[in-house]
């Protein structure tokens, strides 16, 4: 019952300086505010990544690429893949599928129609791997490849902006300043891990090779194991068969990188926890500058309370009845401070993403708990120090003070 009236004791005096105390929360709004957008759309990002990621199948191997850097070091981009390369993989017994891949920005035109698409080259082994279906016409064949044709497979965005309702299937389109014969339109599909194909357009990969991308080296080639339980065989005979055919020496680092879902989905973790520690960081910067307002406003509360706290001592008032009201009054900034951030905070996420269209964020319980959590920490440690000096008070001196 006693606490429950310095509970009322504390509220009264905040009210009584209402102002004062609000410019004191607002450290801790700003502060409790970029917690929460940032870690919303942290987590936001991060759940749009890996369910991105999971549109990939389970049985799939990538090799890519590696750096002219040596072993743990970083360098540029070296080309080293080849359409041979993913030739070498499919005669391995644990191997079902391979499919090289190159990938560009490039324009498409239908007479007035202009539109800006992700070209892929690859072969007719692409949609297979990935359990991409054709809905009208056809996809990508073996003797598209091997004749190199000019043939070109829509993605369904891609149709749908150039054609409409039409039919598009046999229509001549322009790639790249070429003329390009529409095979076929593919379904719906959204995300295949971090690529819309809804807006790209796939042409055989002997024809992006030579006319439009002009090398012979690929960016990765996607490798479908026969079983996804035996993942990491696959990967180290992938590995194996790719030294042998780069003419790797023992010792020698690899020139090429081969990942798995897991180990892209672990790196993506990875990166996670490194911005969480540098979002809290920046974060736990503006919860202090908070608590040092906090600390401020409380120090010059005590001063101007000092008769007030000298008559409650004078009348029966414990220094730990003091100290606790005065840490109940640096609390109770810091709660509704914190409480006003996070209004604010999901506010913001909400307005960046409407207005972003692309960034995604998500709110969720245990960033809320973190950050008034945080805000109630950050006001009872700013609170301690005008809190002792309170009740370390003399009495006697506390009612003499003018």
């Amino acid at each position: 019952m006693f606490l429950f009236r310095i509970c009322i004791m504390a509220a009264r005096s905040l009210q009584a300086n209402l102002m004062r105390s609000v410019l004191a929360c607002l450290g801790v709004i700003f502060g409790v505010a970029a917690v929460v957008s940032a870690m919303s759309i942290l987590e936001g990002s991060t759940r749009e990544t890996i369910e991105r990621f999971k549109t990939l199948g389970a049985d799939q191997v990538i090799v890519m690429n590696g750096s002219t850097g040596g072993r743990g070091s970083r360098g540029a981009l070296r080309m080293s893949l080849t359409r041979p390369d993913a030739e070498a993989l499919l005669e391995l017994d644990s191997v079902k599928n391979t499919s090289p891949e190159s990938l560009i920005t490039a324009q498409i035109k239908y007479f007035e129609k202009n539109l800006s698409i992700q070209l892929l080259a690859t072969n007719e082994k692409y949609t297979k791997i990935n359990n991409y279906e054709v809905v009208r016409g056809r996809s990508l064949t073996k003797q598209d490849v091997t004749s190199g044709r000019k043939v070109c497979v829509l993605g369904h965005k891609v149709a749908r902006k150039l054609f409409g309702e039409t039919v598009a299937v046999g229509t001549r389109v322009r790639i790249g300043g070429l003329g390009f014969t529409v095979a076929g339109v593919m379904e719906k599909k959204g995300f295949l891990g971090m690529r819309e194909v809804d807006t790209q357009v796939m042409v055989p990969l002997s024809t992006g090779l030579s006319r439009l991308f002009g090398t012979k080296y690929v960016q990765f080639i996607t490798v479908q194991a026969e079983r996804s339980d035996e993942l990491d065989s696959v990967v180290q005979e992938v590995k194996r068969t790719m030294r042998v055919e780069h003419s790797v020496r023992a010792g020698d680092p690899d020139d090429f990188q081969v990942f798995t879902k897991k180990q892209v989905t672990e790196q993506v973790g990875g990166f996670v926890q490194i911005m969480q520690l540098v979002l809290f960081s920046i974060a736990g910067i503006s919860l202090v500058v908070g608590g040092i307002g906090i600390t401020n406003i409380m120090l010059v509360s005590v001063t101007e309370r000092t008769r007030e706290i000298g008559v409650r001592m004078a009348v029966g008032a414990k220094r730990s009845d003091i100290l606790i009201q005065f840490l109940l009054e640096a609390g109770a900034i810091s709660v509704f401070g914190g409480a006003l951030g996070v209004l604010l905070g999901h506010g913001l996420t909400g307005i960046l993403e409407n207005m972003t269209q692309v960034l995604k964020t998500y709110t969720t319980g245990t960033s809320i708990i973190w950050a008034l959590g945080m805000a109630l920490s950050t006001g009872i440690v700013a609170g301690l120090y005008p809190a002792y000096r309170a009740s370390s008070l003399d009495p006697v001196e506390a009612l003499r003070y003018e």
